[in-house]
């Protein structure tokens, strides 16, 4: 199922461990995975804008998916 569009920027990322976090505009705090990074790259630099969408995860929680730098 496919989530809405969201504007926002990284604001935290473990390369050991592949996972972050994004921010959206609206203050919003989303965490992903680097396999959800669109362009196929395992990492993405704490400030860098993107646009992402959010869904419910494989444990019911709301995460970002299909996460594209900008």
């Amino acid at each position: 199922m496919r989530g809405s569009l969201h504007l926002g920027v990284v604001s935290a990322f473990d390369d050991a461990r592949g996972l972050g976090t994004v921010t959206d505009d609206a203050a919003s705090a989303w965490p992903f995975h680097c396999t959800e990074i669109a362009d196929g790259t395992r990492s993405v630099d704490v400030g860098r804008r993107v646009a992402f969408d959010v869904v419910a995860g494989h444990l019911g929680r709301m995460e970002a998916v299909r996460v594209t730098k900008l």
